[in-house]
């Protein structure tokens, strides 16, 4: 699993980072992301829903942990 740490970036560095993150990952595959807002929270989710990427989130004390696995 590929691990992605975006806390302390401001928006819309996250999901720009995550969005070039998820263009270079195999179908199946999972990515670990690493947020410390819950705006880049939404914003990282939002962006991976569109590029049809199943994603979980737990909270981590003042993280959040999004699983993202990139669908067909």
């Amino acid at each position: 699993m590929k691990k992605l740490d975006v806390c302390g970036l401001s928006c819309p560095e996250p999901v720009v980072r995550t969005q070039f993150a998820l263009k270079n990952l195999p179908q199946g595959e999972q990515l670990e992301v690493l947020v410390d807002t819950v705006t880049a929270r939404e914003n990282v989710l939002r962006a991976s829903q569109a590029m049809n990427c199943s994603v979980s989130i737990e909270e981590d004390g003042r993280q959040f942990r999004l699983t993202l696995i990139k669908n067909s």
